[in-house]
Formats: structure tokens, sequence, C-alpha cells
């Protein structure tokens, strides 16, 4: 039995005339739907697998099914005769245009076979002619089909060949996606040996005393960019290293532009020896025998131009690559990974200027490459350059991965002058297109799977964004709603901390309950460089006009950055007081309010007392006005006691969202608060405690502590508490993140105050918070999944378009009282 090794994917074109088995050749040895067959199509346009007249739409079709495959990276069947090199052409190009490799399998069974079986078939109407035509063409085929382009030609003769055939996928040598590292990918070289055996040795690798290998001692292994050799003074001796790790299997390696024109070099070719090859050459022609010159040349020419690993979730090319190129094979993809594309222009240094395919990058793979040096190695989209100049006095830079840990030496010294100075990437954090953000967004998170926005809610928050928010770049983190407790059925109150403590109880979870303060949400970027500093609202606006305040708060936040090592920290809280912002809805609602009430009610009593007077005979209402003149006065009183100096600002932070490096979601509320402390004892009175208790909701005595607590501290002007659970990652799937317990007192100011007549609590007690629960798990999932990836460096565009959900779920018609 031989074997047939195809590559997957590919475009397998099926060769033979009517008859020859090509259907059957493909159920035997393909899956169901790799094939694309032309006399299916056909049925799929007619209605009849042998209507020629349906043959032109046919293809159409079969074409068209065969590219969406061959884009997907699926291998291809296409059963059509493709007797012509007219037919076999069209394919070529098609397998071409989607990157993949055209391989031709040819079915000649005889002339004799081919007529016996078309005399056997009902269902060919056409003459044994058509038979004899075909045959011949096919022959006169055989020998060119190389030259049409197939890059694998497997011709079987007879049907005892054909069946005794077996069919093996080869992966393309590109795939590498079994190889799970961990990898350590290192920069572009450029011939730097003494900067290349330092960066090894502060990766843990152990260099054999040939320097012709060097291995780690837990297995990992190196993968190099490409660009080994030029400009720096010792390339011999990092060939020497590096393809002495790859033989050894302690190294993967891609080549660059300069390692593929030394190969061209050294095999013969004429080529300019400029940009340091000159030199490399020297040291192959004086250094290194014939024999290691042929081993190098060998060794480099046999270097894959990409690779793709970790089940495809890291992909090395020199030059980088786009996503629709990733483990395909082309002309197109060899020279888009060894050189990158360019506009055709020059920039005024005489260097072309290249195509910023990383802004556009949209693919699930990371792509790290080099060739373009860089002065920081900075994440763009889920890409990451890190040729950092090392020849050019800059770092030789290794990214840690999975880690996506950044190590890096300095150069000892400048060897080579670079053309263009080193910059940092493009590293825009708006590296965003319009289309990241319109349309439905259709958003995947752990913690509550897939979430829709519809076109209509996106388009809404995008507007408010746009017109009023910081840059984006700036906001990688919008807070969630919270839900309201579970209403409260104890007499004269709307809400009450028992049912919430009875929520997290039933799911068996520890609490931990904070003061809710009467201020503005705000989210604090605060960084050691006071430049950097800001606070936001909940709808991304900037919290301050000018940056005093955001810089006081960062200056203030030293002990808490050292604790956390991190030269920034993301915080969550409320800002102090509360007219410090709603000073506006304060003069156009709450004063207004109380001042007609206030008037209403004294004329009305006004009119019962002439009424009686006169004799007009009128209900007792006294009592009745008494009792508003009461709601309305301690409803006064609420608003007004929020109301103070607003030049005394201070900033209540509840949680710490991130760090460099970390997000802290999963830690207990209790490393949350301790860790706050730290602000609040730092000099200048600018973070204000919040007050909290621990308990155990199982427990009848902690529930009364906690309900007499929040008593205490809404009658003292709290706005309430908020409930949550101790440790939110050990809370069961579908647990509120938070419930907050408003107190009588506030409740007054958002349902009015009359709220607790009898009636009018009835009615209230079956107010809807399903929506309002949703909302809240829903905005809290994608908070935490935008800040999981922005710690992580991924492409920011997604953490933008979770940032841009919550705000839109905001907008989705909630009773804003809840």
């Amino acid at each position: 039995m031989s074997i047939l090794r195809i590559p997957d994917p590919s475009l397998v074109v099926l060769i033979g005339a009517s008859g020859a088995g090509k259907s059957t050749f493909a159920r035997t040895h393909f899956g169901p739907f790799d094939t694309v067959s032309s006399d299916f199509c056909r049925g799929v346009v007619s209605n009849d697998p042998n209507d020629q007249e349906a043959t032109a739409q046919a293809f159409d079709l079969l074409f068209d099914v065969a590219a969406r495959r061959l884009d997907a990276g699926l291998l291809t069947v296409v059963d059509a005769t493709s007797i012509s090199p007219e037919d076999r052409s069209a394919l070529v190009t098609l397998a071409k245009r989607h990157h993949q490799l055209p391989v031709a399998i040819v079915l000649d069974v005889g002339l004799a076979e081919l007529r016996r079986r078309h005399a056997a078939r009902a269902d060919r109407d056409f003459p044994a002619s058509v038979i004899d035509r075909q045959h011949r063409t096919l022959q006169r085929g055989l020998a060119h089909l190389r030259k049409e382009g197939f890059r694998g030609v497997h011709v079987l003769h007879g049907p005892e060949e054909i069946t005794q055939v077996r069919i093996e996928r080869t992966p393309l040598r590109s795939d590498r996606r079994d190889e799970h590292g961990p990898f350590d990918i290192i920069g572009d070289v450029h011939g730097c040996l003494d900067e290349l055996r330092s960066l090894l040795d502060a990766l843990g690798y152990r260099i054999d005393p040939t320097g012709h290998d060097a291995a780690h001692p837990e297995g990992r292994r190196a993968v190099f960019v490409g660009d080994l050799v030029d400009r720096g003074p010792d390339s011999l001796g990092v060939l020497r290293l590096v393809l002495g790790m790859v033989h050894a299997g302690h190294a993967l390696a891609v080549p660059g532009n300069h390692d593929a024109k030394l190969v061209r070099a050294l095999g013969g070719a004429n080529v300019t020896r400029n940009h340091g090859l000159d030199a490399t050459m020297r040291q192959q022609e004086t250094q290194a025998s014939h024999s290691e010159r042929e081993d190098i040349r060998t060794s480099l020419d046999q270097l894959v131009a990409h690779l793709v690993l970790d089940d495809g979730a890291l992909v090395i090319a020199h030059a980088g690559l786009p996503e629709h190129l990733h483990n395909k094979a082309s002309g197109a993809v060899r020279e888009h990974a060894l050189y990158g594309a360019t506009t055709g222009e020059v920039d005024r240094y005489g260097l072309p200027v290249r195509e910023d395919w990383a802004a556009d990058y949209r693919g699930r793979a990371a792509v790290i490459y080099g060739h373009t040096p860089v002065a920081d190695a900075r994440w763009v989209n889920n890409t990451l350059c890190i040729d950092t100049g090392c020849v050019f006095g800059g770092s030789l830079t290794a990214l840690r991965y999975p880690e996506r840990e950044i190590v890096q030496v300095p150069a000892r010294r400048t060897y080579a002058d670079p053309v263009r100075p080193l910059a940092n990437p493009d590293a825009r954090a708006t590296d965003l297109r319009i289309s990241d953000v319109t349309g439905p967004l259709r958003l995947n998170t752990p913690r509550a799977g897939r979430i829709t926005i519809s076109a209509q809610r996106t388009a809404a928050a995008l507007e408010t964004l746009s017109r009023f928010a910081l840059p984006p770049h700036l906001l990688p983190y919008l807070p969630p709603t919270m839900a309201p407790a579970p209403t409260a059925t104890q007499d004269g109150f709307l809400e009450h901390p028992a049912p919430a403590l009875a929520y997290y109880a039933d799911r068996g979870l520890e609490v931990v309950c904070q003061e809710k303060h009467m201020g503005s949400r705000a989210v604090a970027y605060l960084h050691t460089d006071p430049q950097r500093c800001y606070l936001y609202t909940r709808t991304g606006r900037a919290f301050f006009d000018q940056p005093d305040i955001p810089q006081a708060l960062g200056a203030a936040a030293t002990d808490l950055l050292r604790a956390l090592d991190s030269e920034w920290v993301l915080l969550d809280g409320e800002i102090l007081p509360w007219n410090l912002k709603a000073q506006g809805l304060i003069d156009t609602l709450y004063a207004p309010l109380s001042a007609a009430g206030h008037a209403d009610l004294s004329a009305a009593a006004q009119a019962l007392t002439h009424a009686r007077r006169r004799g007009v005979p009128v209900p007792d209402l006294d009592t009745t006005l008494a009792t508003r003149l009461d709601n309305l006065s301690r409803f006064d009183h609420t608003w007004r006691t929020y109301v103070t100096d607003p030049s005394n600002i201070r900033f209540a932070p509840f949680q710490i969202l991130a760090s460099a490096g970390h997000t802290h979601h999963h830690r207990p509320h209790s490393w949350h608060l301790e860790h706050i402390q730290l602000l609040c004892d730092a000099p200048g009175n600018l973070y204000h405690p919040t007050q909290h208790r621990h308990a155990n909701p199982h427990d009848p005595e902690a529930v009364t502590a906690i309900t007499d607590w929040w008593l205490k501290l809404t009658a003292a002007g709290a706005e309430g508490i908020v409930i949550k659970p101790e440790t939110n990652a050990h809370a069961p799937a579908g647990t509120q993140p938070g419930l907050k317990v408003r107190g009588r007192d506030y409740l007054r100011m958002i349902y009015g105050p009359d709220y607790l007549d009898p009636a009018r609590l009835t009615a209230l007690r079956n107010r809807n918070l399903a929506p309002k629960r949703t909302a809240a798990l829903r905005e809290y999932a994608l908070g935490l999944d935008g800040l999981d990836k922005w710690v992580a460096h991924a492409p920011f565009y997604q953490v933008h378009q979770r940032a841009l959900a919550v705000l839109a779920l905001e907008s989705e018609g909630l009773d804003p009282r809840l």
C-alpha cells in the first residue's frame, strides 16, 4: 500500500476523466465536508447533478464554497474532471489567492476501464467519444502539472493502485500548534553574541562550554524571531549558538530578511554586501570551514517563515503577520513574514514606509515579531515587536510566554548607527476602528457567558463617550450598577438589611457590610508620575477640570503603591461631598420640590382655616396635612444633611481594581479594606475611610447587629450600606456582587416625601427588580473581563468594547430609582 502525504490545509484537486472514480475516492479518503463536488453543485442550482447547462452556475458555487473553506484554513478537495489546463489554472489561482498549496491527485484508470464503466452507467447520456477525448487531454497534460503551479502531484495508474493508496495528512511546516512551551521569545540579535549570552543567562539557560548550545533546566525553549546576523560584532558566534540550540531541540527559529540574504550569499548568488553583510561574510570565509558554511546555509534555508504555536494562540514571524496569513503557505506569506508590507513610499530617512498592520490586527493569536527596531517593547492589539535595537545601542529583549513578562539586557555599546532613530511603537491605545464598536456587540465573558448589546444601545453609548468622555485609552473600566436588596417585608421599610443577608445566607457566603457614602461614584487612576493621575465618572467624564485634586490624591498614595509594588493603581470609590457634582440637581429638583411642597401645604392649611371660619363644612384633614408636612420636613432635612462645604473634597475608595500586572477582584474584601487604610492614614485628610462590619448571615445575632448598625448609620446621615460576599471569586455563578440597602430617610429623596404611606409603600413593594439585577450581573462581568484583558495587555479594542457595553446597558430604560 502506497501513502500519499497531503499538506493540511491545502487545495486538493482530483483529476480524471468521467468515470475515473473521483467521487468514490473522495468519499473513501476524505471527510464528509472536505469535498466540494461539481455534480453536487449542479444539483444545488438545478436539482439535476447531470444538467450540463447549469455548469457555469455550479462552478460559481463550487469556487465560492472552496474559497470560504480555504480562508478558514480547512483542507478542501475539489471533485471535478479538471481535465483541461484552463480548468486547473483557475483552481491553482484560487489556492494561491487564499495562500494555500495546490495539490493534484490524478486518477488514471486507463481508457478501456473508462469505456467499460461508462457503458455500465445509466446516468451518463453523453457518447463514449467524450470519454476518449477526456482521456487524450489528460495524457497530454500529465507531464506539465508541476509547471502549472501544483506543489504536489500524485499520479495513480490503474484501479489496483488507486484502491491500494492511503492518504496521510501532514501539517504544514509552520503548524506547531501541538507545542505549548513555555517559550522565551528573543528579538533581533544581529550578531550581538555577548548580549545574547547575557540574556540567556538572565532567562535561566545554561550555556554549553563549547558555545554551540544552551538549555534551560526547566525545559523552556527559546524562540528566535530572526535577523541573527549582520551589523553586530560576532554573527558567526551567534549562528553557532542559535543553530546549535535549534539542532539540539532547545530552540525554534524563524528567518529574518538578513538571514535570508546570507543564505543567498552563501549559495553563490550575486547580492549586495551592505547593511553589515560584508562583515558577516568575512567571518564566514575566514573563521568557518566550507562544511560549516554549508551547514549554516542549509540550516537557515530550512527555517520556516513563520511558526504557529500553542494551539494557535501564538504566532512568530520576523516582520509580523496578519491573521488571514496564519498557517498558510504561499510566496506572499513568506514575503510578509520576512519583509513586511510597505506602502510604496519612503520616509525622510529614505526607508520604506511600512503598512501599520498591527493597528488593524484583530486576531486571537498573539503575534510576536521584530524587524523594525523600536525603543520599547509595547503591546499593540495583541502584537508585540521585540526588536529593541540592541545592535544600535538599545537592548536585547525576550518575552517569557505564556507569562507575558519582558526580560531585557542593555547593549554593551552601539555597534552600528541606525538610519532612523529608535522610536516607540505606535502604541495608541486608540488603535480603535469604528467597526469595533458599531453594530451589535457579542462579547464573551468568563462570569456571564455571551452578552449581546444591540446596535441601538451601542450607538447611544458611543455618542456619550465620543462627545463627553475622556479619550478611550484612559477608560479601561466603567463601574457597574448595583442591585438593591430584595424588597423588605418589615413594617415601615421598603429596604432592610435582613432580606439581603438572607440572600447571601442561602448561598452559604460570609459577607462584609460597608458604609454607602452619599457621594458621586468615581474611578481614580493614580500614578507615581503626578501628570498621569486622573479621576472620572461612571460615564467616563473627567471629574475635575484641573489636575490639582488627582495629583494630590496620587501624592498621598505612596504607601499603597509601595505595598502593591506598582507604579500605578486603579481605584473604585466615591467623591465627597455629594453636592460637589449634584449642585445642579439640588437647585433644579430637591430645593424647588421642598419649597413648593411647603408652600402648597401651608396654602392648604390656610384654606381649611378660612373655610371653617366662614362656616363651610370641610373634612378633617388636619392630621393628614400634619403628616404630610412632617414627611416633607424629613425630606427637606435629608437632602440638606448631604450638602456640605464643597471645598472639603475627599475620596472614599472601597475597592482596589488593578495595579501593574494584577487585577484584584479575586481577593477578599478584607484585603481591599486593609490596603485602602494605607490611603486613609496618609497625611492631608484626602481619603475618607469606609466603615464596615464582617458578618455571618446565618447567625441571628449577627443579623440583629448589622441591622442596628445600619439604623445608626442612616440616622446619622449615611445613605445606607452595601452587603457583599467576603470573596466574590468564591460566590456561586449568578450571585450578585453586592446589594445596596438604603436608609429610610434617603429613600424619601428617591421616592418622594410620602413614600411610606401604607398605600404607597404597598405599591412600591411590587416594583420589578429583575431588570436591575440582570443589568448588575452583566455589567459586573463585563467590567471584570475588561480589567483582566487590560492588565494582560490584550488588544485595547477588546477592553474598550467592554467599557462601552457597560455604558450601553445603562441606557436600557432601567428604573433610575432602583
